[in-house]
């Protein structure tokens, strides 16, 4: 994605996923400030997380794990099989400390505590984004 071993001057294409209106405005709020990062979409259920994931193929979905129809852990799995290269970062209500084994196996690569998005969404995701930028490094 990025000619550096750093993902701060990249532009990111994020997909924001969540049932509830007002956590994805709050969510889009928050990644404003960002001018590497783009919101690329929106999606308010799994199956329509599914199909505009497929569409626009973006760098990470930003995933709530209790959505109506497919919950966020079965999401991801089908994700891994759609968009393989699409990282994942589940949202959730749930302790993230007790739900990110379930959520790693399903095929994320992080979790977030939804009461906890103001202050901790933006450096989670430049962690998880940067260790998958230095293993790209690593490698070459």
């Amino acid at each position: 994605m990025c000619p550096s071993n750093t993902v701060s001057r990249c532009l990111m294409r994020i997909l924001v996923a969540d049932d509830n209106e007002w956590v994805r405005r709050g969510v889009l709020n928050i990644l404003a400030p960002v001018s590497h990062w783009e919101v690329c979409g929106e999606a308010k259920d799994g199956a329509e997380t599914i199909e505009r994931a497929a569409e626009l193929a973006p760098d990470l979905i930003l995933l709530d794990v209790s959505m109506p129809g497919l919950n966020g852990l079965d999401v991801a799995r089908l994700l891994r099989e759609k968009v393989p290269a699409t990282k994942i970062l589940i949202m959730s209500q749930h302790d993230p400390v007790l739900l990110l084994p379930r959520a790693i196996e399903a095929g994320a690569h992080a979790c977030v505590d939804k009461s906890h998005l103001s202050t901790e969404l933006l450096p989670t995701i430049t962690s998880m984004m940067n260790a998958r930028e230095n293993r790209n490094s690593s490698r070459l």
